[in-house]
């Protein structure tokens, strides 16, 4: 795909991730829209997104100019759709990418069926952002544009260490730093430092975790009363499930937390015997082979019970 050609003589352009926005998604939307202002400073374009995206990400330039009341409600020549695999994971944003001309989706999730009327969809790809730098000219690449790309690797990959990464990722990522950006700032920054209470609800997340089939399977749930308890987010509850994936012998880790009355968020890990997208795929989710996510109806344990028929399936 060339993207500038697919957005073509367009005078207004939305931008949007997926709701619950991670690093490789906030860190896309905004790299379109830094590489739109160099290439096409012509075109107007809102970047829509949702649910408080983390502050930690505030330094990526645009981060401020982000909409997050979806209005006012108007129709664009395109609407480029970035890490969204399936209409629902558009939250809000859907109402715009019905309403536009023209769709684009750009996004590495093995299990995106195709959503927009152009699609460049690379399963193999480390991340989102990956996939952009490879769509994007070189000349139209500034420090701002490298710094986002860098983040959202940064944050899809583990900090370079899940198998997604590939030889061409490490590519990517020695080119984008040339830029001169602080990497390792970056990175300990948005990947390591957490605040006192993030790591209160991981130490209960770990002391109240289960091992189970043997010792292959690992979860943990923290339900809403706990988080009232600790006056925590969902943002905050990022990275827990790779810690559960971490234990030894374990082979598909599950994190799950209360999103309402008896409906969990349940996020899953697999070190390389299980694909979890398959899971995930079952019961409405998607995601990649070794990280994918769902979200589940019933109790606790009629969710765990559920997800252990199919990853006993691949056992």
């Amino acid at each position: 795909m060339n993207l500038l050609c697919e957005i073509g003589e367009a005078k207004s352009v939305a931008i949007a991730g997926h709701i619950r926005p991670d690093g490789d998604c906030i860190s896309s939307t905004l790299a379109v829209y830094a590489y739109l202002k160099c290439a096409r400073p012509d075109i107007r374009c809102v970047v829509f997104t949702q649910d408080n995206p983390p502050t930690i990400f505030s330094y990526l330039e645009g981060y401020d100019e982000m909409n997050l009341t979806y209005s006012p409600k108007e129709k664009f020549d395109v609407f480029i759709a970035l890490d969204v695999s399936s209409y629902d994971r558009l939250g809000d944003a859907l109402w715009f990418f019905e309403e536009a001309d023209k769709t684009i989706c750009v996004d590495h999730h093995e299990t995106n069926p195709g959503l927009a009327d152009v699609n460049e969809i690379r399963p193999y790809a480390s991340s989102t952002c990956e996939v952009l730098y490879e769509l994007f000219e070189k000349q139209f690449i500034d420090k701002t544009v490298a710094e986002c790309l860098f983040t959202g690797i940064v944050h899809d990959s583990g900090v370079f260490q899940y198998s997604n990464m590939s030889r061409r990722s490490f590519e990517i990522v020695g080119q984008l730093v040339e830029y001169g950006f602080d990497g390792p700032k970056i990175i300990q920054d948005t990947f390591y430092v957490k605040s006192y209470v993030q790591n209160q609800i991981l130490g209960r997340a770990l002391l109240e975790s289960i091992l189970f089939m043997d010792g292959k399977c690992i979860v943990s749930m923290i339900d809403r009363k706990m988080m009232e308890f600790y006056n925590v987010l969902p943002k905050h509850l990022e990275g827990i499930v790779n810690h559960l994936k971490n234990t030894r012998g374990v082979e598909v880790a599950i994190f799950m937390y209360e999103m309402g009355t008896q409906r969990y968020k349940v996020s899953m890990r697999s070190n390389g015997g299980v694909n979890v997208a398959t899971v995930a795929t079952v019961f409405g989710g998607g995601g990649h082979a070794r990280a994918a996510g769902v979200e589940m109806n019933g109790t606790y344990y009629d969710v765990i019970n559920a997800l252990s028929r199919e990853i006993q399936k691949q056992m």
